[in-house]
């Protein structure tokens, strides 16, 4: 949030130069994240001179140019050449003359001496938008016969310089969300320091008197829920035109652009009070009748950006008797603002309720600064200040005159939290005594009341625009920001219990399997459980399971994960595309599905491999990440809980290329595939990604049941016997390996495909595996004919079960 340093200082009498403004402000939480020096104008207009354009004539070849000469005060006249329709001769008008910078949206330019169409050209006349003065590009900019020759730009049209502080505010301080806020804790830090005289005023509005009863707006509201308080008043004889030099420097320095007077104001009361208005088109106002309530779900409704936007049936509406005209607190409707031909305005100023806004708000992608603050909450008792406000700056600047009493709706006062205060549970809270009147002090100057004492005992009454302060540790909060975090002594030494942790526990196997796989060249990423809903809209997952949002931040982080591959994808895009694509990431995380018993929420890892796995060297060549690597990443993760058997099958996820799962106790604890081209494309990775996802939790609770064992290093030899078989290209090997060892469990101990080939010289429908078998017996050494009867016994499993054959 940005908050001009001179228009600060009108609400609050102090020097403070604004590096030491900015100081005290962060130490009071409203932490300063930057101070910059600005001009109203970029550029300050430096080297634009009011001129008077001495002669005009047709451009002798060009019939859209004009050729003519200009008084800047200089010795010469300059010669220029414009394309302006309205340029005459006897104007006075800003010129920008040579070496000058133009600043635009579209660029920055220097106006340079030159030729067009053959005649020379020494500077330029201006549009009002070509000097950011206003938005219009119809002609130059005609000024008033007054002006001075050869004054510069910037002293005719008040270019001011200013300082802005830019205020990282925290979504509770809903307190500091205008100029008067922060001016307040700004005087309570000023007042816990000792500086004393320091008063906080507002602009008085005692003026304040209707002055006909000419055009009344009756004012209805049918969901008090949603608009606990609505406040109106019409002006009538209204002239739109562009703001004074003032107030336009004033929103510009916090980079809001003037649009028209009554626009102006009501954004200037806004980022004055922190409280939103919005200004109608009185004569727009059908049955001159202001109704608040809710449509018809589907019902249109075109905004004031030009979109044609669905309504929900919870959308708070403020409507005539015909049509809506405003979505409350959040954007106006196309045909009902103030525009250049209004005459007559209704403002309104309310107070909505900030979960109704926002979620209309974020239902319609809005993001507005009305919603902004209506989000969090503004200061119920500041509607009527803020009316009044600006209905007398209408009048004193626009020509208005107020045309009704000011009608108000509001049933039911909203009143801030009473809270006890126990000053010796607040001073051990804090760790150090603060004296009782420096407490005192610091609470009147938040506007927090006393309304009672009885010892150590206060109770407090906390104004209503405080909705964050409903506990006494939130008034020690209160205390301390302005107290001063930094005035806090630290103590000399500090008491710590040791933490007991549970040697078994998932944390201590979450560390173990971190420092495994970032040894291994892994490494971690942490990713957003709120995702896209169209990553599971297919590829296997079930749609009804995921579960929304109700109050979604947007519509990328509008579903809770079912899976963790693509929080991983979208990490492999982002690096890729930034000249990283080879990757080895992991990620602990929850993944979330809604079931017919209610919600599930299982912990997973999730290990993605894309890209090469080593670099090309002088020694080796480059290796791809491929399936079985990533399978024995997975292997050793297993192995290194504790794990050592499990079986294999082939996995059936749908948006694998292929894959396969590992199953201990019939049930699948980790799945390992080749990401298929439908999934990748979501995230828009081109490139192929393996991708491992294991029931982490499920591991951690069988590794715990685990015990350690301990045996002898074998005393008898192995024994190792190869096989090369010919079968059919649909047996996997994790059949051969399951069916050899169910034939012999005495004797086998393991198994390795070490080689395997497809192609000439095979009949089709046929493939070669050469598989090696490891054998031993723990009592003895074994013979040849043991060994032989073993090895026939696994080749008869093979012809039996499998059809293979010998080669």
């Amino acid at each position: 949030m940005k908050i001009s340093y001179n228009w600060l200082k009108e609400y609050i009498n102090c020097d403070l130069a604004p590096e030491a403004m900015s100081e005290i402000l962060t130490d009071t939480g409203l932490e300063v994240e930057g101070v910059d020096e600005i001009e109203t104008i970029k550029g300050g207009l430096k080297g634009v001179v009011i001129g008077e354009v001495k002669s005009c004539e047709p451009h002798p070849n060009a019939d859209k140019l004009k050729k003519t000469t200009v008084d800047v005060g200089s010795e010469n006249l300059l010669e220029i050449v414009c394309g302006a329709p309205n340029v005459a001769a006897g104007q006075k008008v800003a010129v920008a003359t040579v070496g000058t910078t133009i600043y635009t949206d579209e660029g920055d330019f220097k106006i340079k001496k030159s030729k067009i169409r053959g005649e020379v050209s020494e500077g330029m006349i201006c549009a009002e938008d070509e000097l950011n003065l206003g938005q219009s590009h119809d002609g130059i900019m005609v000024l008033k016969a007054d002006a001075k020759v050869g004054m510069p730009a910037s002293e005719y049209f008040n270019i001011e310089s200013d300082f802005v502080l830019e205020i990282g505010l925290t979504p509770n301080r809903t307190d500091a969300l205008g100029h008067y806020g922060v001016a307040r804790d700004l005087r309570a830090a000023l007042i816990r320091h000792g500086h004393t005289g320091l008063e906080l005023t507002l602009p008085s509005i005692t003026s304040f008197s209707v002055h006909s009863m000419d055009h009344p707006i009756d004012i209805e509201v049918k969901d008090t829920e949603a608009c606990p308080r609505y406040t109106g008043v019409s002006l009538k004889n209204v002239k739109v035109e562009a703001s004074p030099d003032w107030l336009q420097n004033r929103l510009r320095a916090i980079g809001i652009g003037p649009i028209n007077n009554v626009v102006d104001i009501t954004n200037y009361v806004l980022h004055e009070t922190g409280h939103p208005l919005h200004a109608f088109d009185a004569d727009k106002i059908a049955g001159q009748k202001i109704i608040v309530k809710t449509l018809e779900s589907g019902t249109k409704f075109t905004t004031l950006d030009g979109k044609e936007r669905t309504l929900d049936e919870n959308d708070l509406m403020i409507c005539d008797n015909e049509k809506p005209i405003c979505i409350a607190g959040v954007l106006g409707g196309l045909d009902s603002g103030v525009s250049a031909n209004t005459t007559n305005v209704f403002l309104e100023s309310a107070y909505f309720d900030s979960v109704s806004v926002r979620k209309t708000a974020k239902r319609h992608a809005l993001n507005t600064d009305a919603s902004f603050r209506y989000e969090r909450g503004v200061d119920p008792e500041m509607t009527m200040y803020a009316l009044q406000r600006a209905a007398l700056m209408i009048r004193d600047m626009c020509g208005g005159e107020l045309a009704m009493n000011i009608k108000e709706v509001y049933p039911k006062e909203v009143k801030g939290a009473t809270v006890e205060l126990d000053i010796d549970r607040m001073n051990r809270l804090i760790g150090q005594e603060i004296p009782l009147e420096m407490v005192r002090k610091i609470l009147s100057a938040l506007d927090i009341k006393v309304k009672s004492e009885a010892g150590t005992s206060v109770l407090l009454e906390v104004p209503a625009y405080r909705a964050d302060v409903t506990r006494e540790v939130d008034i020690v909060e209160e205390v301390l920001r302005i107290y001063g975090f930094n005035a806090i002594d630290i103590p000399q030494k500090m008491h710590i219990s040791v933490a007991q942790t549970d040697p078994k526990g998932e944390s201590r196997y979450r560390e173990l399997i971190s420092d495994a796989l970032s040894a291994r060249g892994y490494n971690e990423i942490m990713n957003n459980s709120l995702t896209k809903p169209a990553y599971f809209t297919e590829n296997g997952f079930d749609e009804s399971a995921s579960i929304k949002m109700l109050n979604a931040l947007s519509q990328d982080l509008a579903v809770m994960r079912q899976s963790l591959l693509f929080g991983g994808l979208e990490s492999i895009q982002r690096n890729a595309n930034r000249q990283r694509p080879n990757l080895s990431l992991y990620e602990f995380g929850s993944t979330y599905k809604k079931t017919e018993k209610g919600y599930e929420q299982k912990l997973e890892l999730g290990l993605w491999k894309t890209g090469l796995q080593t670099n090309p060297s002088w020694n080796h060549e480059a290796q791809k990440s491929d399936f079985y690597s990533l399978k024995s990443e997975v292997e050793q993760v297993l192995m290194r809980l504790g794990f050592d058997d499990w079986d294999e099958i082939e996995s059936t996820i749908q948006y694998a290329e292929y894959g396969l799962d590992m199953v201990i106790n019939k049930r699948v604890v980790a799945s390992i595939l080749k990401v298929n081209k439908h999934a990748a494309a979501l995230t828009e990775v081109k490139q192929e990604v393996f991708f491992a996802q294991l029931d982490w939790e499920y591991l951690c609770k069988k590794a715990a049941k685990l015990k350690i064992t301990f045996k002898d290093l074998p005393k008898y030899p192995e024994v190792r016997r190869d096989l090369a078989l010919l079968l059919d290209k649909s047996v996997l090997y994790i059949e051969l390996k399951k069916a050899a060892m169910n034939s012999e469990r005495k004797l086998l101990k393991d198994i390795h495909l070490f080689d395997m080939y497809e192609g000439k010289n095979l009949p089709d429908g046929k493939k070669s595996y050469a598989l090696s078998f490891v054998l031993r017996d723990e009592e003895k050494t074994l013979n040849d004919k043991q060994v032989d009867k073993v090895m026939s016994k696994i080749i008869d499993t093979f012809k039996k079960q499998f059809s293979a054959e010998l080669r």
